[in-house]
């Protein structure tokens, strides 16, 4: 069945299963020997361009911002250019305690909110193409409910051969099989539980496609996971704020790049991917989602929240609060 996004839906149910019997390593989720973890990073941390505009708001106007929706106004998807409402997963609401919350001060009075029903829906989000950069930051900010389970996939930066036509769905899809590196490569954010072992949601974690990418112990391609030797579970009932950074690689070199950071804290920088092989494929579209399909799942309904969504081409940082 093909859904909003493209192809991606119909191999979702064997994705799952593949990711849960080993496609990342068990302790760091280091995958390919360019491939290395930045100990000493210059990247850099706690305030960003983010710290100029209280609430985000008219952080559009700054000049490395590409895109931003902080969801304060407009119908839901309104800003973006796909939507994925899988019965009716998605709504907007409004926190009535912003005036004693810090966290609502921060990010005004609405946000997306996606509830993820077992048996029901599997939950959805929206979808973003964009002007692509050779340095890309996304940072959003997301809550999970105080009982929400493991989330199986979240939020996606895809690589699309153009933004024309069938070409900018070249990225979508693709589960299992070893990406082409003039056609696609992606990686995502997101909590991943070690089959079990962390408290759901578990533990920040990217997972990532690309042409050198390893196989899994089935022979076939699942993405490869990112992450720190250690670093805490993920807490509920809170928002935090989530960026990650792509550097594209000289196309077939090894001199590509990601990073993330949780609440302005850089978890994790890698270096020495061979993102593509070809000059056109750049990373160009976003997929801001929760999709709630997975064994270890339990809690019948999965509900997590975004706000303040920002795509740029420098260190975002964390938003300030209104005053």
């Amino acid at each position: 069945m093909q859904n909003a996004f493209g192809h991606h839906q119909i191999c979702r149910t064997t994705f799952c299963i593949a990711f849960i019997i080993g496609a990342v390593s068990p302790v760091s989720g280091q995958v390919d020997s360019s491939i290395r973890l930045i100990t000493d990073s210059r990247l850099p941390a706690g305030a960003g361009l983010a710290m100029s505009f209280q609430s985000d708001r008219e952080i559009s106007s700054h000049p490395s911002v590409i895109f931003a929706d902080d969801f304060e106004n407009g119908e839901l998807g309104s800003k973006w250019d796909d939507i994925s409402n899988r019965g009716n997963a998605l709504s907007f609401v409004s926190d009535s305690s912003s005036a004693t919350d810090p966290d609502q001060n921060v990010l005004g009075k609405r946000s997306l909110k996606v509830t993820a029903t077992l048996g029901k829906n599997t939950g959805g989000g929206f979808t973003k193409w964009f002007e692509p950069s050779d340095r890309l930051f996304i940072r959003f900010y997301t809550k999970f409910d105080k009982d929400c389970d493991y989330v199986h996939h979240f939020c996606t930066l895809r690589a699309n051969k153009s933004l024309q036509g069938g070409d900018r769905w070249s990225g979508f899809g693709g589960a299992g099989l070893l990406p082409d590196g003039k056609e696609r490569f992606s990686t995502a954010i997101e909590p991943w539980g070690n089959w079990g072992e962390w408290s759901p949601p578990g533990r920040w974690n990217f997972y990532s496609y690309w042409h050198t990418m390893k196989p899994s112990p089935d022979s076939k391609y699942w993405g490869n996971g990112f992450r720190p030797d250690t670093q805490p579970n993920i807490e509920r009932g809170r928002w935090i704020c989530v960026e990650f950074m792509i550097q594209h690689n000289t196309p077939g070199e090894n001199d590509g790049e990601q990073a993330y950071w949780i609440d302005g804290e850089l978890r994790g920088h890698w270096t020495g991917f061979n993102w593509r092989t070809s000059p056109s494929l750049y990373a160009n579209a976003l997929t801001l989602e929760s999709y709630v399909t997975d064994r270890w799942t339990k809690q019948s309904e999965n509900i997590v929240y975004f706000d303040n969504v920002v795509i740029a081409k420098e260190y975002i940082g964390p938003s300030t609060a209104a005053r």
